[in-house]
């Protein structure tokens, strides 16, 4: 079957007419498909779950519906009080009445309804986004801060588990493939440097759990800065989307890794270092926009470890990747020889950058003005 035929399978009237590749992911093959009627035209989001990231795609919809549903019956609730529409992604059923499609080679396929007249933005593009970016996550994490972790499948097992990145990148290193591209590669030997300079930091956060001072919660699990869509007419945030990896998790791990997306002005995929370091304009933005939703629930010991978790995000993410490149390109997708790395020497280079701005960045988290 092709994708044209699968978009066919699921409940949206007409016939396809268009179905355009959307390329922002790392993960999922996704399209966006046009159906028309003799009156009517409907889009949606047509993805291909990869089963070598999750291997039980079924939970992983599981998941997404359940959360879906709850989030959109807590939307209602709210909306006329809300300052603005929030929307969610509804899960599109098949034909047949099911959340998702397998085909004959059995593929798992599903089908998301898309945000009307908002856009995601590979980074920030001022202050005033950062503010929203901030927003809309507090506002996401409220509403399934309510919802039990219990009743979420842990669909990606050490998803998130620093530690975990680093007792596979040690192995990643010792095989033959990690030898021979550190062999070749001064930069793969600094990053390996890089990494070895920082080990004893990688269990802040699981160690804070560990000691009761962290709880699991319901999170979104990949909140960067291209899942936040904001409204193409008001400029507000309005919906978080790639709802995949919802699952029980830290909620400083979401707050971490939006901001590590939010506040480099290079974005991840940028190939001169010079341009990359962290914004503490845009963060203290989008730290008020978070605090005026999330506030509410965060407890004493969340906030204290929130500068540890931008920290600990953009390095163990530019762990991944660097073990990634290590391993052959086995996870990420890559577009030329050396992706990986470059990746990583992004988050690296980032991660540096948060380190020199410490100072700043947890006096805004306290509430204190920034001093120049």
């Amino acid at each position: 079957m092709t994708p044209e035929t699968i978009a066919a399978e699921f409940d949206v009237p007409g016939r396809v007419v268009a179905l355009l590749p959307i390329d922002t992911g790392n993960v999922n093959d996704t399209y966006r498909v046009i159906k028309r009627t003799s009156y009517s035209e409907g889009q949606f989001v047509l993805q291909r779950i990869n089963q070598a990231v999750f291997p039980r795609p079924d939970l992983v919809m599981a998941n997404m519906k359940a959360i879906t549903d709850f989030c959109h019956r807590r939307l209602e609730e709210e909306a006329d009080k809300a300052d603005r529409i929030w929307q969610l992604p509804r899960v599109i059923p098949t034909l047949g009445g099911e959340d998702y499609f397998v085909d004959e080679k059995g593929e798992h396929w599903r089908a998301l309804s898309m945000i009307a007249s908002a856009t995601s933005h590979e980074t920030v593009i001022d202050v005033e986004h950062a503010y929203e970016t901030g927003y809309v996550l507090g506002h996401f994490q409220k509403i399934i801060s309510e919802f039990p972790p219990d009743r979420l499948a842990d669909t990606l097992p050490g998803f998130h588990i620093t530690p975990g990145y680093l007792k596979y990148y040690d192995e990643v290193l010792d095989t033959v493939e990690a030898k021979k591209r550190l062999g070749a590669s001064l930069e793969a030997r600094r990053m390996e440097a890089f990494v070895e300079e920082r080990r004893g930091f990688a269990s802040v956060l699981e160690d804070a759990r560990g000691r009761g001072e962290l709880k699991l919660r319901s999170i979104h699990g990949d909140p960067k800065i291209t899942n936040i869509m904001v409204d193409d007419i008001t400029g507000k945030g309005t919906a978080m989307i790639d709802l995949d990896t919802v699952k029980p998790g830290l909620i400083q791990y979401d707050f971490g890794d939006c901001v590590r997306s939010a506040c480099n002005p290079a974005g991840e995929e940028a190939k001169d270092l010079r341009k990359v370091f962290f914004d503490v304009e845009a963060f203290a933005a989008l730290v008020k926009g978070y605090l005026e939703q999330a506030g509410s629930f965060l407890t004493d010991w969340d906030r204290r470890y929130l500068y540890d978790s931008i920290r600990l995000i953009t390095f163990e993410l530019g762990l991944r990747f660097f073990t990634d490149y290590l391993a052959g390109d086995v996870y990420f997708k890559t577009n030329y020889n050396g992706h990986n790395l470059n990746r990583a020497r992004v988050q690296m280079k980032l991660c540096e950058s948060i380190e020199r701005r410490e100072p700043k960045m947890r006096e805004v988290l306290e509430g204190a003005p920034i001093r120049n």
